[in-house]
């Protein structure tokens, strides 16, 4: 990959074609000719190449750059006891729908619903160490740090009882800017959180997909921070576009093979 970069950045061709990194991803079990989830693949390069750095330091801040930080924790509805546990991601993967299976209308929207507690009864019960016994129990997760770099990755693939996948295409509105202080509830945040002021986003790249659930194409919209312009990466293709342009992979369900945004990358407004 690093080569791959480097021929990028200093072949005069029109484009270069990245032969020797596919070759080595099949070394390491990645299939060819088939369409791989964007999330998906994100994690799996990105263990890949955690993996193959010797500084242990330089690798623990790479992750620091991308890693988000939260706590699990269950609180049985009983005697309240409650059970806590540290948890990191390096995407948050946003519903599409409600628990009640209503569409939601929102980014803000879908963050609010990752966070929000969920009532665990009847056959879901957990068991509670203090009760000794399976109780009803609130289970959620408090969010305690935010990195640098944060990708958020919309579940627009779902899979049905018939075993196939469906792609969800509807209408789904993302920000320029983000600020999760606006977002998130004091429930829904770690009291102890650090840099929460600096909890301010904007919106640096957009992963798209066009097609259905088993086959399509993927392309980028990235934000050049030094022109100040958006840019679509389709394969050989770079050209400028205009928000509005990247406001067409909100989505439209009356499309079927309509472009719609899958992984939103979200870099910290004035990082120190």
């Amino acid at each position: 990959m690093l080569l791959l970069l480097e021929q990028m950045q200093r072949s005069k061709q029109r484009a270069v074609y990245p032969q020797e990194l596919v070759r080595c991803l099949t070394l390491h079990n990645l299939k060819l000719f088939v369409q791989y989830d964007a999330a998906q693949l994100f994690l799996s390069l990105w263990n890949l190449i955690k993996s193959q750095i010797t500084d242990g330091q330089l690798a623990d801040r790479l992750t620091t750059l991308y890693t988000i930080r939260v706590q699990e924790y269950l609180v049985c509805q009983k005697c309240s006891f409650e059970t806590k546990r540290d948890s990191n991601m390096l995407t948050l993967p946003l519903p599409m729908f409600n628990s009640c299976s209503q569409r939601l209308k929102t980014l803000e929207d879908s963050l609010r619903c990752f966070f929000q507690p969920e009532q665990l009864t009847d056959s879901n019960m957990c068991l509670c160490e203090q009760c000794e016994r399976k109780t009803p129990c609130l289970q959620g997760m408090r969010l305690t740090c935010l990195p640098h770099t944060l990708t958020l990755h919309l579940k627009r693939f779902y899979y049905r009882k018939s075993s196939w996948t469906q792609k969800i295409s509807y209408s789904l509105p993302f920000p320029q800017s983000l600020d999760f202080n606006q977002i998130l509830t004091q429930e829904q945040y770690h009291p102890d959180a650090k840099e929460k002021a600096d909890w301010q986003y904007d919106l640096f790249g957009v992963v798209a997909h066009s097609g259905l659930a088993s086959f399509g194409h993927y392309c980028a919209y990235i934000w050049s921070l030094t022109e100040g312009k958006w840019y679509c990466f389709n394969d050989s293709s770079v050209c400028q576009v205009s928000w509005d342009d990247v406001k067409c992979t909100y989505g439209n369900s009356h499309t079927r093979w309509g472009e719609t945004a899958y992984l939103l990358v979200y870099m910290r407004k004035n990082p120190q």
